[in-house]
């Protein structure tokens, strides 16, 4: 006894220590997580992750040890059964964390004095890292309960790569055994799919264990109608199915990890052949058959598509329902073509499980899955894939189309049959949207798609307002898509006329500005779209039905006022300009239409630019009555234009839209004759009167611009031949033929306007406003030089006295001088033009130095 101790009781006094330490696990801790809400026990399990890691960092590895242990005997406990796949998740999160400390830990100790390369072997690792990976396995090795040594020790499996070359691969059979005395089936499965990710992970090509893992699970479905979870269910009071569903992630992965990279060759025998067998003979084959048909590739599921069906109908549907099988299998051939012989029979056996259900919401997430199956692969755009084009020749193509509408029409009265009564659509709206979708993804040809009895009525279960326009909008961009030519087909016009009424109902007052301008645009692409080739009268009448159905947004009716303006542009081609009187009457009846719609506009530039745009098309077409009354209206329009107006959300001054306008409106009145009963010019005096009684902007030289514009205008209309002119149209030129007294009007105007701007420019002199002086006054100089007869001495010094005010504070461009100089000299040396040179000569230079 008095003996000093010996090196080697030294070490077994160490090892029971630290057993002593792993087994004083903090019991408190783990009994608080079991009265936790599932929100708080995540929270809870997020806290321990964070104290591994904290307690890594701060080297105390034992305690990170202890927690990984406490964490992992969580496992064992289904006191709720139903969150167990969710705990799982949560525990092997922090197992996988402490695997990768413990490994990075190692391969720091291998990296002095350099790094361990990726793809090292045992020999690579100094014997400092080996003594530490096995220091913990050992110490994993001590843990006295099962499930957290299997776990933990599954989570560092990976470390063996530092200890043995064969290590992993002689670990994994050793592990998978040990699973087989977990007492429970659900938690063994569980470790098996952890077990089974690790492998994957380390050692992707060690496929048998994955395969013993396989068959080892399969063993335990017998366990299930044990008495012992029978009555474990009874007390959570769990019904079968829904115990059952809690094995498919674990089922799912393992399934995964063997078609992992496996040839279809290897798998399909001996795979297939088992699954048959365990279906016969096991009570719960249906979970296992649901796993395969979800882990497997969809071109092997689809491959033997008849076999599944068969295995289907012998399974025993006390765990899952057949109709979810089915949905199984419908997933895999959505995405993969199954023999071309058999698709009519799978889909008649399918829809005969699918239309038996009785629950609304069973029966659509299976009916779902199964439409895009039908119009996958009874389309038409498939079978001219399928089928080489020169027997696609000898094909009537009606018959493609009737097969076609057959089959996506059955399925789509079946879905209405089963959803109508009680109103159980209004529960599955996504899953209605689902199968639109599907239906719009295969389906380009809209004539067959909108005579399909069915599909109209499918689009009426859409009730609630949001969810009816967002389908209807999808319509319509798929329908504007993929429509090429336009059409005059009367299903596709009442069909899409019925979905753009459906949208441009669903605008109210609350509607954003951004939703209106949306579907105007989807509801403008549809009309571009419409043509009755030439049948004119047919595409007036849908303008006006489409005027009624239309109203409330604004961008649909300016473009059905530019569609008939373009009707009257393509009669007038059509009838080269020569009308009869049909197609007189026809583009009067074109003109009266926008005549009518523009009022509604409440854009006032909208109404103002159609007005002079049908005003144009009046006049050449001849409409004189027509064009006056547009004209009239534009010029009676101008006093309600605001001072400022919206654009893109922001308040702008209205002025220089304003100005454009007319410009652009005295540009037109060129050619437009005057009224027999109004007087001579009496459209260009009623719009300079509505321009002196508009309330400019304070300080604006607005008004003054448009004088100036207005007498290049007046300047041409005094040429004996004008400067352009409408074919077949009588303009002023022909009326008045140089009448003296008509050239004396215009001389008046002339006079009148200039007097104004004169007197503007003494104003702004007055108000020392030298800079907007000098702009004024060189643009009426320019007007002098390119329309006055400069020959007349008043004209002359006029123009002079303009060049000098314009340059007499040095705020006129010299560079814009120096030109307007050149080219006055350059017009002087013309023979008819040598009145200039006087000019010329009194025109000085002066620069602001």
């Amino acid at each position: 006894e008095g003996k000093a101790l010996s090196p080697g009781s030294a070490v077994s006094e160490k090892v029971r220590t630290r057993l002593e330490e792993l087994d004083d696990l903090e019991e408190g801790s783990q009994r608080e997580l079991l009265n936790l809400s599932q929100q708080d026990y995540a929270n809870r399990i997020e806290e321990l992750n964070q104290s591994l890691k904290e307690a890594w960092a701060a080297d105390q590895k034992v305690k990170a040890l202890k927690i990984v242990i406490q964490c992992a005997k969580l496992l064992s406990d289904t006191s709720v059964i139903q969150f167990y796949p969710s705990k799982f998740v949560l525990v092997t999160d922090i197992l996988d964390t402490f695997g990768r400390l413990v490994f990075d830990r190692i391969w720091t100790m291998c990296s002095d004095p350099r790094p361990l390369p990726d793809g090292f072997t045992v020999d690579d690792v100094n014997d400092t890292a080996k003594e530490t990976c096995l220091n913990w396995f050992f110490k994993i090795a001590s843990i006295r309960e099962l499930l957290p040594r299997l776990y933990v020790e599954a989570a560092i499996l990976k470390c063996n790569r530092f200890l043995s070359k064969t290590g992993i691969q002689e670990m994994l059979p050793r592990l998978t055994a040990m699973i087989r005395g977990i007492g429970d089936p659900l938690v063994a499965a569980y470790a098996r799919a952890y077990l089974c990710r690790v492998g994957m992970e380390v050692a992707p090509q060690l496929k048998d264990n994955l395969n013993r893992n396989f068959f080892d699970l399969l063993g335990t479905f017998r366990q299930i109608s044990g008495e012992s979870v029978q009555n474990q269910l009874v007390v959570q009071r769990v019904e079968v199915p829904e115990y059952l569903t809690l094995y498919s992630p674990a089922i799912n992965w393992i399934l995964q990890c063997i078609a992992y990279r496996a040839p279809e060759a290897n798998i399909s025998p001996f795979l297939l052949e088992m699954i048959r067998l365990e279906c016969k003979t096991l009570g719960n084959s249906a979970l296992l058959l649901n796993s395969v048909m979800r882990a497997f590739r969809p071109e092997f599921v689809a491959a033997r598509a008849t076999d599944f069906i068969g295995m289907i109908k012998d399974c025993d549907e006390a765990g899952l329902p057949k109709h979810l099988l089915f949905g199984s299998l419908g997933r895999s051939l959505a995405c993969a073509d199954p023999p071309e012989p058999e698709r009519l029979t799978i889909l008649n056996e399918a829809w005969k499980v699918v239309t038996k259900v009785r629950s609304p919401q069973d029966y659509i997430n299976c009916a779902e899955i199964w439409v895009e199956f039908t119009c996958r692969h009874f389309t038409v755009r498939k079978l001219l894939k399928r089928h080489k084009p020169e027997v696609m020749s000898c094909v009537n193509s009606s018959s493609l189309f009737l097969s076609q509408k057959r089959e996506v029409n059955t399925v789509l009265a079946d879905i209405i049959k089963h959803m109508t009564p009680d109103r159980a659509f209004e529960d599955a709206y996504p899953q209605l949207q689902s199968a639109i979708w599907k239906i719009l993804e295969y389906f380009h040809n809209f004539s067959v798609l909108f005579s399909m009895e069915r599909f109209l009525p499918f689009l009426d279960m859409f009730q609630k307002d949001s969810v009816r326009v967002e389908v209807c909008r999808s319509i319509m961009e798929v329908f504007l898509k993929n429509q090429v030519e336009p059409t005059r087909d009367p299903v596709i016009l009442n069909a899409v006329l019925h979905i753009c009424k459906t949208m441009h109902d669903s605008v109210n007052a609350l509607t954003l500005e951004d939703e209106k301008r949306s579907l105007a645009l989807l509801i403008i692409g549809f009309i571009r779209m419409v043509s009755f080739g030439r049948d004119f009268e047919q595409q007036l009448s849908f303008c006006v039905e489409a005027r009624a159905t239309f109203c409330n947004l604004e961008p649909v009716l300016v473009q059905l006022i530019h569609t008939v303006n373009q009707l009257a542009m393509e009669t007038r081609m059509v009838m080269k300009g020569n009308h009869s009187r049909k197609t007189a009457a026809f583009v009067r009846a074109c003109a009266a239409y926008s005549f009518i719609t523009i009022p509604s506009l409440s854009n006032i530039f909208s109404r103002l630019n159609l007005y002079l745009l049908s005003g144009q098309v009046a006049l050449a077409n001849q409409c004189l009555s027509q064009a006056d009354a547009f004209l009239k209206a534009a010029v009676s329009v101008l006093p309600e234009v605001p001072r400022s107006i919206s654009v893109e959300g922001k308040l702008r001054s209205s002025e220089s839209y304003l100005l454009d306008f007319i410009n652009n409106f005295l540009a037109t009145l060129l050619v437009v004759p005057d009224h027999p009963e109004h007087g001579v010019l009496y459209l260009v005096r009623g719009l300079l009167n509505m321009v002196q009684d508009y309330t400019w902007e304070d300080n604006s030289d607005a008004k003054v611009r448009v004088y100036t514009s207005a007498l290049p205008l007046l300047a041409a209309m005094s040429q004996e031949t004008y400067l352009y002119s409408i074919p077949k149209m009588d303009s002023n030129e022909t009326l008045y033929g140089g009448d003296p007294k008509f050239i004396s009007e215009i001389n008046k105007l002339c006079e009148t306007l200039i007097g104004q701007i004169l007197d503007h420019l003494k104003a702004l002199g007055r108000d020392e406003s030298a800079r907007r002086q000098g702009v004024l006054a060189f643009a009426l100089f320019g007007v002098l030089l390119a329309h006055g007869d400069l020959r007349n001495n008043k004209l002359s010094q006029l123009s002079v006295n303009l060049w000098n005010l314009s340059h007499k504070h040095g705020y006129c461009e010299t560079r814009m001088s120096v030109r307007t100089l050149e080219c006055i000299k350059h017009q002087a040396q013309q023979h008819d033009m040598s009145h200039l040179t006087d000019v010329v000569q009194r025109l000085v230079l002066q620069t602001r130095t």
